[in-house]
């Protein structure tokens, strides 16, 4: 089954761009078996075959291995300690704010972090949001969303920034759209943004081995200006920030140093 696996990994590399070798094992050969064995291949070398031909499999494919879960907000109280972090150490100094949501996924975290600019009436800022997956960037520059989806928006804020377009659906309106510019990338393959003030990626290192993480957290240190922040995910700290030139400001909340 090893040996599949890596015959699937080289494949995956050469027609999608995304190097599996990166991911935990486990975790990874795990969500390929599932699918898999959902799409009725009987080995890992017919799968491939059927991806080759199939291109809403392949889609699924994508979808399925790429991490795609988000909300606004997610994690409110985190969220709103960045926010307070953010107008304290970023706002005061920078003249032009460029924020990078990394991996965002339906579009969620940036059409946030619009939101936080807008009503702390922040300007000169722009959003660059990036995600590896293009279905999932067509349906995060769409901004529709279900009522579900928007749980942790408060009812003020979902008439001010949403438009109701039909039952239980919603739109980002285009005062929040108009912050954010959507890119697709590859934090472990493409070139990162240069001169950012904030980069929030959340809950997506986890998914990383732990060299492939510490490449990551590297090249964000990189991107950032000195005194920018970094947001991570609930369940991502980075135990040597020293070592990338960042201090801990907060929990789950570093700045360059």
């Amino acid at each position: 089954m090893e040996q599949n696996f890596i015959f699937f990994n080289k494949w995956v590399l050469e027609h999608v761009g995304i190097d599996l070798n990166n991911y935990k094992d486990q975790q990874m050969q795990r969500r390929i078996t599932n699918i898999m064995n959902s799409s009725g291949a009987k080995t890992i070398e017919d799968y491939a075959l059927i991806l080759e031909k199939d291109r809403d499999a392949y889609n699924a494919f994508v979808k399925h291995i790429t991490i795609n879960v988000t909300d606004f907000f997610r994690n409110k109280e985190i969220f709103e300690l960045f926010e307070n972090c953010f107008l304290q150490n970023v706002v005061p100094n920078f003249d032009h704010i460029k924020m990078w949501s990394a991996a965002c996924s339906t579009g969620a975290e940036p059409y946030s972090l619009a939101m936080i600019l807008d009503r702390n009436k922040v300007r000169n800022t722009n959003i660059i949001a990036t995600d590896i997956d293009d279905n999932i960037l067509a349906r995060a520059k769409q901004g529709k969303y279900t009522k579900t989806e928007l749980t942790n928006i408060a009812q003020a804020d979902l008439i001010k920034y949403f438009s109701e377009i039909d039952t239980d659906k919603y739109v980002v309106k285009d005062e929040i759209k108009k912050f954010v510019s959507f890119e697709k990338q590859d934090l472990l393959g493409s070139r990162y943004p240069k001169d950012v003030q904030v980069i929030v990626c959340r809950n997506v290192t986890i998914y990383f081995k732990l060299e492939a993480r510490d490449e990551v957290y590297r090249k964000f240190s990189e991107s950032l200006s000195k005194g920018g922040l970094l947001f991570t995910g609930a369940t991502e700290t980075i135990n040597e920030p020293s070592k990338f030139n960042l201090e801990k400001v907060e929990t789950f909340i570093y700045r360059k140093i």
